[in-house]
């Protein structure tokens, strides 16, 4: 029983985004935060970053996954060597530290938005093999954890890393350059040397110098053009229901405060073991979803992201479209591996926040789309393998 309601992606944007940090090693590896420390730390370098190297860092915050997949070993062989000489920078970071829940900068929620909306695009550029092989190895990295500090296993960290060079390989320059230039347009100057106090300076330049040589590695291997776009039903079952439960619930969705901080707010006393196992469920499930139903329903959130208005509210023909994005990757997974984002997420997410939630927006228009809704969810479990 697919038993989400439309808050839920709302309820669970905040453990997402804290497990997601708290396990940076394993989504973004050494690149995001040596990105942080140095790339834009004038102090350090002796001039502006360099151009070349922006790629393979954007990249790697916006895949979020990794595995080894199908290049040539020249990726593989590049990314244990990057693992040997940063490791030790690995172990020093705090996975487990809050500070990954804040913006990177002044808290600009629209202008995030678009940085998240180049990630959008490159993650449907990237290969859905990779991607799948990258989740696979993402979960692997995850049962290895241990510590204080929340790190994986040195093996866990090479696959990631490797995996993550994979996946910018799989996409154009271009795009992962309009990934950079988003996030850094974003970052406070003064994060990176903060972010560098935190651990040893010498490890630091250590992984960083490794990181250099890692990307011209993939750089030597990466694609010149996106593959294609994906195919999107016109008369299936869940388009329907897509439609009915958007035209139910779009009033809802124009009263909830989409511009707020709360999404950015832990929920009271999870434990980061059992965020971390909801956010393993739902690596889990994204293996196992079809690649063709992901990618169309990224393409149909960065359509959507293109009408929002000054409150970040989109239109209703792109709501029913990423409603019905959703939908078609929830059909193409085995109920039993939703249900173990369910519940997981279940064990994590307190009653009052539910009912927060609830009393933001107008009652009855929340009702009405909670029915909408679990017509909607019928009608895909009907459709479910």
């Amino acid at each position: 029983d697919l038993n989400f309601t439309s808050s839920s992606c709302c309820r669970f944007s905040s453990p997402i985004c804290l497990a997601m940090a708290r396990s940076k090693m394993l989504a973004v590896g050494a690149v995001a935060l040596v990105a942080a420390s140095y790339l834009q730390k004038p102090a350090f370098l002796s001039g502006p970053p360099p151009r070349h190297v922006a790629p393979v860092v954007a990249g790697s915050a916006a895949a979020a996954m990794s595995a080894p997949a199908a290049f040539a070993d020249e990726i593989g062989d590049a990314a244990r060597k990057l693992a040997d000489a940063s490791y030790d920078f690995a172990k020093e970071v705090d996975w487990n530290n809050g500070i990954f829940l804040n913006p990177p900068g002044k808290f600009q929620p629209l202008e995030a938005l678009k940085a998240i909306d180049k990630m959008i695009i490159m993650g449907a550029q990237a290969d859905p093999k990779i991607l799948k092989e990258a989740t696979a190895a993402h979960h692997k990295a995850i049962s290895s954890i241990s510590g204080p500090n929340g790190v994986t296993s040195k093996e866990g960290w090479a696959a990631t890393n490797e995996g993550i060079g994979r996946i910018v390989a799989s996409v154009p320059e271009s795009t992962v350059m309009d990934v950079y230039n988003a996030v850094a347009a974003i970052t406070d100057p003064g994060v990176p040397a903060y972010m560098k106090s935190l651990v040893n300076g010498a490890d630091a330049e250590k992984a960083y110098a490794a990181f250099l040589e890692f990307k011209d590695v993939v750089k030597k291997n990466q694609v010149s053009s996106p593959g294609p776009a994906a195919t999107v039903p016109s008369d299936d079952t869940i388009g329907a229901a897509a439609k009915s439960l958007s035209a139910a619930s779009y009033p809802f969705l124009k009263e909830v405060d989409w511009l707020s901080d709360i999404y950015m707010k832990p929920f009271p006393k999870a434990n980061i073991k059992d965020v971390m196992s909801a956010i393993d469920k739902t690596i889990v499930m994204g293996a196992a979803a079809d690649g063709n139903a992901l990618r169309a329903a990224a393409e149909a959130h960065h359509k959507a992201i293109g009408s929002i208005d000054a409150k970040g509210v989109t239109s209703a023909a792109d709501y029913e479209a990423v409603n019905a994005g959703i939908g078609r990757i929830i059909a193409s997974v085995p109920t039993s591996k939703v249900m173990d984002v369910y519940n997981a997420f279940a064990k994590i997410v307190p009653g009052t926040v539910p009912n927060k939630m609830f009393s933001l927006v107008n009652p009855l228009d929340a009702n009405a789309a909670a029915k909408a809704f679990y017509e909607f969810k019928d009608v895909v479990k009907a459709s479910q393998r």
